[in-house]
């Protein structure tokens, strides 16, 4: 394996990004917010292939994890989410 595996760059990219998608969608609860307007929101004004799809990515994984909802358009935190902001004091 190479010293300089890349892989654990992408980790930590993904794991950055999930973490920014999740700040959002709690930062915005309770107002419903779109994985489109999340896209905006934490990729910027026109992000680019491959930041819409990491985003796109953070709302599926987090949302396999337990911590977002993703139903039809809407992304919404889900209980374990909040109440894991709420003892952080967010």
């Amino acid at each position: 394996m190479d010293e300089t595996d890349d892989s654990w760059i992408t980790a930590a990219e993904d794991a950055a990004t999930e973490a920014a998608v999740l700040q959002q969608v709690l930062d915005l609860h309770p107002v419903l917010v779109t994985a489109a307007e999340l896209v905006r929101e934490v990729g910027g004004e026109s992000p680019d292939f491959a930041k819409r799809d990491a985003i796109e990515r953070a709302i599926h994984d987090l949302t396999a994890a337990g911590l977002l909802h993703h139903q039809g358009a809407l992304v919404m935190p889900t209980r374990s989410a909040l109440r894991f902001s709420e003892l952080l004091g967010r």
